[in-house]
């Protein structure tokens, strides 16, 4: 039987954990960095089931904590292919706290992160084009694209 999700649904990335005390400041809330690092597993995993290949983290930007999320909540993140460029991807992260004894979750972070795909030869490769085909899909890739222009017009201004 054959699977008639996009690629897009097939790449993606759900998973969990949970913050333990030494994972939190002196409030008892998670270090923004143990949520960085988990956002770039969870997004490196989505690209590279995205492209089948080697990936590795070219920019991580427009992370915003929401919430806080404290120790001993589950941390959901959900991780999706919303654009493609040449040799790159931009995945999306959305990440949730989830209060382990009630059930109830809030939005607590998301980040944009940019890969590059490689080659059997470590060199950059090309990728396959994206193609949306659920509303929701297309408006992650409608949104990415502008964002992707964004980047462009910031590397100019800065002459890189």
């Amino acid at each position: 039987m054959q699977d008639n999700s996009s690629l897009i649904a097939q790449s993606a990335v759900t998973t969990r954990y949970v913050v333990m005390p030494h994972q939190a400041n002196p409030n008892g809330t998670a270090f923004g960095g143990a949520i960085l690092s988990w956002i770039d597993v969870v997004a490196s995993m989505a690209a590279q089931r995205y492209c089948r290949r080697p990936v590795a983290t070219v920019q991580i930007d427009s992370v915003s904590f929401l919430t806080p999320i404290e120790i001993g909540d589950h941390v959901i993140l959900k991780a999706s292919v919303n654009y493609t460029g040449n040799t790159s991807l931009e995945v999306g992260v959305i990440v949730f706290r989830e209060d382990p004894l009630t059930g109830e979750r809030q939005k607590a972070t998301r980040a944009y992160l940019t890969f590059v795909a490689f080659d059997e030869n470590s060199k950059p490769m090309q990728v396959k084009k994206i193609e949306p085909q659920t509303p929701d899909e297309l408006r992650r890739f409608e949104q990415a694209k502008k964002r992707v222009a964004l980047r462009k017009q910031n590397r100019i201004e800065r002459g890189v």
